[in-house]
């Protein structure tokens, strides 16, 4: 659960940071509708299934229309969390870039001091 969190924790900082100006903050509402909208469309054979579900006679219909509701719940379910988890490794690989700039920067500077030190004796 915890790992759920920081993953739509960092989906909301990417988001924030293309659709705010700098300085600016989303609320959880404006975040979580920017990620509905990106995802919310159905693919084309699931929304063909719901109308010819619609179109057939009352007792079909109300048989079918739960179960294809539920396919529909869990299909905008897992592109929800398809994009959470492309943001989340967007943002990983992010981190990686800055960590291996920080390491390059430190091995650099362990190098200069060192060439300082042996200079000195």
């Amino acid at each position: 659960m915890e790992h759920a969190l920081v993953l739509l924790a960092r989906s909301v900082r990417i988001r924030q940071s293309q659709y705010c100006k700098p300085g600016e903050k989303l609320n959880m509402s404006e975040a979580q509708s920017l990620i509905a909208e990106k995802v919310e469309e159905l693919p084309a054979d699931l929304r063909n299934v719901m109308a010819a579900v619609a179109s057939l006679p009352e007792p079909y219909r109300l048989q079918l229309e739960p179960m294809i509701k539920r396919v529909a719940n869990s299909t905008k379910r897992r592109r929800r969390i398809l994009s959470l988890v492309q943001d989340a490794l967007s943002q990983l690989r992010l981190d990686m870039k800055y960590l291996m700039f920080d390491l390059e920067a430190t091995r650099r500077e362990r190098d200069e001091y060192r060439e300082q030190l042996e200079e000195k004796f």
